[in-house]
């Protein structure tokens, strides 16, 4: 599949950087290409005004949020504040649209795995009905063990087709901490699944430079390749 999605362990986890990292690493490395950039849904203000403001002006990237609550909550609360339904058939045929337009499609999940998306689904059943290959996003601080383990396991058991996990450093880290809270090691051998990389904490979220930089030290940014 010519898609990704971006989930995270937790809220706060560090998806947004990750994912307009890959958009930025695109830009510059796949100009010939089209990418398809989209937020699964949106709550509140946030990610889909960042999308905008950091690649509205690159026509090679189409950007898509099909549905919006202004509440920011868990989207099925949001919906019932608002007296809305949450039609996950128009996500479904916006991220289908996506992939019909573009050569790879980026989508950017809410939340953690175990996030409601609805009443009925949570982000891990989306990615497994729609059998998404997933990038698990796991934070730097204390409790990410836990946290990798306990959301790999959810992946497995919603038969995710899970690539690899990416650490985040929400906020700033000594070596120290890193190595206490996040090892890398130890999180490969307790969940069985690679970890591709860290991202630093950046001091400017929206330096495009230093956001494909980032991508570039991950090995999940050098095998987008479609």
């Amino acid at each position: 599949m010519n898609a990704l999605l971006i989930a995270g362990s937790d809220t706060n986890a560090g998806k947004t950087v990750l994912t307009t990292s890959l958009a930025a690493y695109w830009q510059v490395y796949r100009t010939e290409k089209t990418l398809g950039l989209m937020k699964l849904l949106q709550t509140g203000k946030g990610d889909k005004e960042l999308y905008h403001q950091l690649f509205k002006d690159n026509p090679s990237i189409e950007i898509m949020t099909p549905l919006c609550f202004q509440t920011p909550v868990a989207p099925p609360l949001a919906a019932a504040i608002e007296g809305k339904y949450i039609d996950l058939g128009l996500v479904w045929q916006a991220f289908m649209k996506l992939q019909q337009q573009c050569s790879f499609v980026l989508v950017e999940a809410l939340g953690g795995l175990g996030s409601p998306v609805s009443e009925e689904l949570t982000v891990a059943d989306l990615a497994g009905d729609w059998r998404l290959p997933v990038v698990l996003v796991v934070p730097v601080r204390l409790g990410a063990i836990a946290q990798a383990v306990a959301n790999v396991a959810l992946a497995r058991q919603s038969k995710i087709l899970l690539r690899g996990i990416v650490l985040s450093c929400v906020t700033k880290s000594s070596e120290v901490e890193l190595a206490n809270w996040a090892p890398s090691q130890l999180i490969q051998s307790l969940t069985n699944v690679p970890v591709l990389g860290i991202i630093p904490h950046l001091a400017d979220p929206t330096d495009l430079d230093e956001l494909a930089k980032v991508a570039g030290n991950l090995d999940l940014g050098l095998a987008i390749t479609s």
